[in-house]
């Protein structure tokens, strides 16, 4: 047997010995290139090193400028004592020119292909990421609903609150005396409750944070607190207020209500005495209430053009707060109406919105730590509910008289981003959905 059939034969049963081992799907391993031993342009690396390394290259040398280098040195020194100082300085300046700063003679690699004038080299895979995340997309806000809902019976009360939207994407909505729930996963409709005429209407409602339990302030100012996957009524709160309950806050397991006459109570609504502290500085309603995300600051505002910021630590007992005591943390009296819009920033933790009625349409934006006042925008239009994006540095307003309008608003410049027109009446209620940055708004 030769020795041409011999290497045939042990590549054939090596193949069969390869094909037996491979498993079924199995990833496919490339085959390693094998450089030839003979030169040849196959050869990936023969451009780019065609010699050795200690022999210069020919090919890739300029003689020219070679016999420049070499003979540059002698005529320097023959030239010496004829050259003028300016004649000198426009020889040098010529041979970097030309030369462009080369003082090798040998040369032992090519030298790549150099640019041409005006041609960019081709971006690579990273540089285009790069570029990508820094030039930022130009978000797209839509200026039509994404769904609308029928809402008969809703009362016209600026200063009421019968919206909130609940951490388990369920939707609570006061109609008249009786509260729905809407489901925003799969669009379902459910009736809550439907109060008696001597009770109602239903002046406020607020879901807990476990997004299953509800809150309802009445208009005879009760308060009752409902399970809503049961449909069950726990409890009622009586005689915490002398009138109607148009605000109510959640804080982990304290209600926080405010009423009419101008109280604002904490309810702990897990023991039997559930007043546990009281805010006086109200003298008319209370018809806004917002806890910082901590818990440790309370805002409220009110129909008698005031804002107050409340320190948990600083509240006293029901029991030992004397009736004129006034404990709040910051009183701001810069708004010309009733403050009933608030929003906690949730990326600056000492930052709040107010916005004020429709005598004085301005958004104001504050640092609760030391009370100062950041800045202040004429919307031209009553202010009725102020929210956060929370993905994005962006204030939502919604408005009633005149415009009744929706502003997007960049924060901090606050300029407008949007204006979403089209109401014909008020925007009195607006709720952000927990988890996704979708707005709800009611039209009167």
């Amino acid at each position: 047997m030769d020795a041409g059939s011999v290497n045939s034969s042990f590549s054939s049963s090596y193949e069969k010995t390869l094909q037996r081992s491979r498993q079924p799907l199995e990833q496919v391993v490339s085959k390693v290139y094998i450089p030839s031993l003979r030169s040849s342009s196959s050869n990936p690396s023969s451009y780019r090193q065609s010699g050795d390394r200690f022999i210069p290259d020919r090919s890739a040398m300029d003689f020219d400028v070679a016999h420049y280098l070499l003979t540059q040195t002698r005529k320097e020194k023959e030239n010496n004592g004829v050259l003028s100082p300016a004649k000198e300085a426009y020889r040098k300046l010529l041979a970097e020119t030309l030369l462009n700063n080369r003082t090798r003679i040998l040369a032992f690699n090519r030298k790549p292909p150099s640019q041409l004038h005006g041609e960019t080299l081709p971006a690579t895979s990273d540089s285009v990421a790069s570029s990508q995340r820094t030039k930022k997309s130009r978000r797209y806000i839509p200026q039509s609903a994404e769904r609308t809902l029928d809402a008969p019976d809703i009362v016209d009360d600026f200063y009421l609150n019968l919206l909130d939207w609940g951490s388990k994407n369920v939707l609570s909505i006061a109609l008249g005396n009786t509260v729905y729930l809407w489901n925003a996963t799969n669009g379902s409709t459910s009736e809550l409750v439907t109060v008696e005429d001597d009770l109602g209407p239903v002046t406020s409602v607020s879901w807990a944070p476990d997004g299953q339990h509800v809150s309802i302030g009445l208009n005879n100012s009760h308060i009752q607190l409902w399970d809503s996957s049961s449909n069950r009524l726990l409890r009622i709160l009586k005689g915490v207020h002398r009138s109607r309950v148009g605000s109510l806050s959640w804080n982990n397991n304290i209600l926080t209500t405010g009423g009419m006459e101008g109280k604002i109570i904490n309810n702990d609504v897990r023991i039997r005495n559930h007043v546990v502290q009281i805010y006086r500085g109200h003298q008319e309603e209370v018809c806004g209430l917002k806890w910082s995300s901590s818990g440790q600051l309370l805002a409220s505002g009110g129909n008698d053009n005031l804002m107050h910021i409340w320190d948990i630590s600083m509240a006293g007992s029901s029991s030992t707060a004397a009736p004129n005591q006034n404990q709040w943390l910051h009183r701001f009296e810069d708004h010309n109406a009733a403050v009933k819009a608030l929003a906690w920033c949730p990326f600056q933790s000492n930052l709040l919105a107010s916005g004020g009625g429709g005598t004085d349409q301005c958004i104001k934006l504050w640092n609760t730590q030391t009370g100062a006042c950041l800045n202040s925008v004429d919307t031209g239009s009553q202010v009725c509910g102020l929210l956060w994006n929370k993905n994005e540095r962006e204030l939502l307003s919604s408005h009633g008289f005149t415009q009744n309008q929706l502003t997007l608003w960049k924060y901090p410049s606050m300029v407008k981003m949007a204006e979403l027109s089209g109401h014909t009446s008020r925007v009195l209620f607006m709720a952000q959905v927990k988890f996704f940055v979708l707005f709800l708004t009611l039209e009167m």
